[in-house]
């Protein structure tokens, strides 16, 4: 069916998994007069700005800060830590595990693939064997995705630390947290993560442009040793500077937003930062199993114990486009959703529940779906908005 776009009228609803949506007042805080980095007064924002992201993170190893997005901060640990030909094993968990495994190749490394079905995710039966018969410690790490934002799944990651150590297998745990951290509880020393990679853009709810990584102390040592070419990236060449980050220019602007979303988490409590996503997560789910009455869409990720809290991928019944749904919803209703990334192309749309989020925006964001779903006409169970108000209610009466 054509649909006539319209001139957007009010703020529009932007349930991408991320960006996400910026705060009024980290948008305040990032607009800041410029200043010297090496300013004292900076300087102490500075400092406060890394001892709250360790608190984030739950570490109290050494984090590394750079102007870059995620990948950036996957670069980074790359080059920091391996030499050519080194071997890493790669859990599959879709898009961003596929990318993560590129990088090192197109660095010179080596990988091995444990095959998983995108849908059920990884069995850990096939990681551990592979760990096992590993007798000569060719890995040198396991490159785990936490949250893959493409498929809507978690990789547990206090059970990689377990097969690592059931194994007694030495290789570094490498987590990428871009989609979890400040959404989903992560415990860096908690779950023995070597190396935890995030970004500025979600779960933090700052502007895409800074990345940063915390180093455990093994980590440290294996750095000692890496022989990949690096520069910018050089934790020895930080480690010399008063910001032990940023071989350059530091991002200053960045850290007065930062401070305020650290500020934001906080006062609202992490495990209440936590418990919201969950809610939310959940609401969208179950409007989501309804739609998939009269063989509509369905959730792409069928391991419940596995779905993200931020963020949730819908697969379209046979023969519908998840993108035209997505061009009716946002030139229609001005409400932007997710597309399908790689092998997943026009096959899902995601429905981003991270960051700056509540359960009116959530409502109608489902809503603004429903109508999309219908104006695109994509067979469906009408009311799937129903079961999230259900769910949502019933969750502020407890």
């Amino acid at each position: 069916m054509d649909v006539k776009p319209r001139l957007p009228r009010g703020r529009q609803f932007f349930a991408n998994p991320g960006p996400t949506n910026i705060p009024d007042s980290i948008l305040q805080a990032v607009a800041h007069v410029t200043v010297d980095f090496n300013d004292p007064a900076f300087i102490s924002v500075y400092d406060g700005c890394v001892a709250g992201l360790k608190r984030v993170l739950k570490t109290e190893q050494e984090v590394f800060l750079y102007t870059g997005s995620g990948h950036a901060a996957w670069e980074a640990a790359l080059v920091n830590l391996f030499s050519p030909g080194d071997m890493l094993l790669v859990p599959e968990t879709g898009y961003f595990s596929e990318s993560w495994a590129k990088m090192a190749q197109d660095l010179g490394l080596r990988f091995r693939t444990i095959e998983a079905d995108w849908r059920r995710g990884v069995d850990f039966g096939a990681l551990r064997a592979a760990l096992a018969a590993d007798s000569g410690h060719e890995i040198k790490a396991i490159c785990a995705v936490h949250n893959e934002t493409a498929t809507g799944m978690v990789l547990p990651l206090a059970e990689l630390r377990a097969a690592l150590d059931a194994t007694g297998h030495p290789a570094l745990l490498l987590a990428d947290t871009i989609s979890s951290l400040g959404s989903m509880d992560f415990r860096m020393d908690g779950w023995g993560v070597d190396i935890a990679v995030g970004g500025s853009q979600k779960g933090l709810m700052l502007p895409t442009g800074m990345s940063f990584t915390g180093v455990s102390a093994k980590a440290m040592e294996a750095h000692k040793t890496s022989t990949l070419p690096k520069s910018y990236f050089n934790w020895t060449n930080m480690l010399t500077r008063r910001h032990r980050s940023f071989v350059g220019t530091v991002p200053t602007s960045l850290f007065y937003g930062l401070r305020e979303s650290i500020r934001l988490l906080e006062e609202e409590g992490l495990d209440e930062v936590f418990a919201r996503h969950a809610r939310l997560g959940e609401a969208v789910r179950r409007c989501v199993r309804h739609w998939s009455g009269n063989n509509g869409p369905t959730l792409f990720c069928l391991t419940p114990d596995r779905f993200s809290d931020s963020v949730t991928a819908v697969l379209m019944p046979e023969g519908h486009d998840a993108d035209a749904v997505r061009r009716i919803a946002l030139g229609t209703f001005n409400v932007s959703l997710g597309g399908g990334l790689g092998r997943l192309g026009g096959k899902v749309f995601r429905i981003g529940h991270l960051g700056d989020l509540n359960e009116p925006m959530i409502l109608g964001t489902l809503a603004s779906v429903e109508m999309a779903l219908r104006l695109a006409g994509v067979p469906h169970a009408p009311g799937g908005v129903n079961a999230a108000i259900e769910y949502l209610a019933e969750a502020a009466r407890a």
